[in-house]
């Protein structure tokens, strides 16, 4: 008698692979409606999957499995809400296949099913089995939204390029330094400095004009000018203007060795004039 008992135990309490969230299959209580909202709100219904509507039936046996409907009609196993249409109740099983030779009402279901739906054994009951499907969340982005936070802020400010090369050329202590690259300002050309015939290069004078840099300080354009001649590369100075700002341009004459000497004493920014 304790074998058949504890046999008999195990079957009541067998558990339902379908079955979610601590579903409770002794029998005499349904399952708790907080349970059953939170599953139909996640789920939704799927009529074009399965839906009918028929008899039910439980035959009173306990079975295993937990909450399931059987039906001839079904070809694959589904998960489906299972509705007593008499008094409303409702809950989530399994849908399983069921050989349609078997007497009695078309579907069947098991005794966890019937004690959640309040039918009772051997009294068949109306209800409607329909497929459920999981409805996962739709993120959607709007793109006229900006991607940063509200409290991300983001400061902006012009710059005058000109002006940026002449105050890091301020800067820079009055060492020779080649300012960033800049459009010039062409002017009417100034005569230029007289230089020590023995400072300049075979090149000099000869080949394209090379722009060695655009210096907002006159001293430090003379003194660029001075680097290149104690280099051997004879450079001009003119003063410009641009933006009411005075400007002081150097450049060299010659060819790509020329240039490599240049770039070689300091003024790596140099380049070639278009002109």
């Amino acid at each position: 008698m304790t074998v058949a008992s504890t046999a008999l135990a195990a079957c009541v309490n067998g558990e339902n692979p379908f079955k979610r969230d601590g579903a409770t299959t002794d029998g005499q209580a349904a399952p708790a409606a907080s349970t059953s909202t939170r599953l139909v709100d996640r789920d939704v219904e799927a009529p074009e999957v399965f839906q009918t509507k028929d008899k039910a039936l439980w035959d009173g046996r306990p079975s295993l499995g937990g909450v399931w409907v059987a039906s001839p009609d079904a070809k694959d196993p589904e998960r489906v809400i299972i509705r007593n249409t008499s008094n409303g109740k409702f809950v989530i099983g399994a849908l399983f296949r069921r050989e349609i030779e078997n007497p009695g009402p078309k579907l069947q279901i098991s005794s966890d099913a019937a004690a959640a739906l309040g039918i009772l054994a051997g009294a068949p009951a109306d209800v409607s089995v329909i497929a459920l499907r999981r409805e996962e969340p739709t993120v959607t982005t709007d793109a006229s939204k900006p991607i940063l936070d509200s409290s991300e802020a983001v400061e902006t400010q012009s710059l005058d390029p000109i002006a940026g090369a002449a105050a890091a050329l301020d800067r820079a202590d009055g060492r020779p330094v080649s300012p960033t690259v800049v459009a010039p300002v062409v002017s009417a050309p100034a005569a230029a400095a007289p230089q020590p015939a023995a400072a300049a290069s075979p090149a000099a004078g000869t080949g394209r004009t090379i722009q060695v840099g655009i210096f907002s300080v006159e001293g430090n354009a003379t003194r660029a000018v001075e680097t290149l001649s104690k280099g051997g590369v004879t450079a001009t100075m003119r003063r410009e203007e641009s933006q009411g700002k005075a400007l002081w341009s150097v450049t060299a004459s010659g060819d790509a060795a020329v240039m490599t000497k240049v770039k070689g004493l300091g003024f790596p920014d140099a380049y070639f004039l278009k002109r």
